[in-house]
């Protein structure tokens, strides 16, 4: 098959992502980050379940799983894979992220959700034997320079430690996770069809983290508005923003999947300064700028020897 609909797949997911990092922002007012995180992906998973059932979803279904290579066994090994996969991408991600985005502004979370492609490429390099041109590794060093300047915004003698810093730290945290969880689903998303996968993983990690919320103290003032953000930030943030994702690793691979997914940082920032209201320096977008290039030097595909 064609990488077409996978890089139109990623696109959207991107866009998904990207508009639910500032709906989650206006959500923590009223909502603990773990709660938020719990009951959107509750919703996630379970639309994504019941959608695998319904009777018109069939040929969705069958075109998502890509049947020729969903024939693999599914053994014990790939069973301790979705553990982990649940594990750093439904639990750990997420949270520190939200707990990030809870101490930063929308705005700074989008941007530097680009360090996700850095720890995704990072760790297929390092684990999976994946390899890169010099400009990749060029790409990767402003990317790790980009990400330095958002954290710091270059305010060395102003920082607080406990305030947007510490949020910054935790985003990038978060980004590393699902740089890890991009490589583990990488391995199995052959094995099962993708609505399954991701019902799956998305209905026992937010089930993990209501449990965290509950016993970590509640806080949510419900509203129609509140209502009305969960559900969105669940169905298409989470839901169909994972199922594209989980598509387009399944057809180009974890590491141009998640340098094309970095495009959510654009969507995410815009998306705050239009909705938000918030501010961004100049230097931060010169970063963002320079993280952006990198991260078209990084999609910049390689030339086969055969290609004239």
């Amino acid at each position: 098959m064609s990488h077409h609909w996978g890089y139109m797949a990623i696109i959207t997911s991107a866009f998904l992502f990207g508009i639910g990092t500032t709906i989650n922002k206006l959500l923590l007012e009223y909502m603990s980050p773990a709660l938020i995180v719990g009951v959107t992906y509750l919703i996630a998973g379970f639309v994504l379940g019941f959608s695998s059932l319904l009777p018109r979803s069939a040929k969705l279904t069958s075109w998502l799983k890509v049947p020729e290579r969903t024939k693999t066994e599914f053994v014990w090994r790939d069973l301790l894979v979705l553990i982990m996969i649940i594990i750093t991408g439904a639990v750990a991600a997420p949270y520190l992220y939200m707990v990030g985005l809870n101490n930063t502004t929308a705005v700074n979370a989008a941007l530097l959700g680009n360090t996700e492609s850095l720890f995704t490429i990072g760790i297929a390099f390092i684990f999976l034997g994946e390899r890169g041109k010099l400009k990749d590794y060029a790409a990767m060093l402003l990317l790790i320079i980009g990400a330095a300047v958002l954290t710091t915004n270059l305010s060395f003698g102003e920082l607080d430690i406990l305030g947007s810093l510490f949020g910054n730290l935790l985003v990038i945290g978060g980004c590393l996770f699902w740089g890890i969880d991009n490589n583990l689903s990488r391995l199995v998303t052959a094995k099962r069809s993708l609505p399954q996968l991701g019902s799956v993983k998305s209905i026992l990690g937010g089930g993990i983290m209501l449990v965290i919320a509950v016993f970590g103290g509640l806080r949510f003032i419900p509203n129609p508005m509140t209502i009305i953000y969960v559900v969105i930030v669940g169905v298409f943030s989470v839901g169909l923003s994972l199922l594209l994702f989980l598509f387009s690793l399944q057809e180009m691979g974890a590491m141009r999947t998640g340098v094309i997914f970095s495009t959510s940082s654009f969507f995410g920032a815009v998306s705050a300064f239009l909705i938000l209201h918030e501010s961004i320096s100049l230097v931060q977008i010169i970063a963002g700028l320079v993280m952006l290039f990198a991260i078209y030097v990084l999609s910049i595909p390689k030339k086969d020897a055969h290609q004239q």
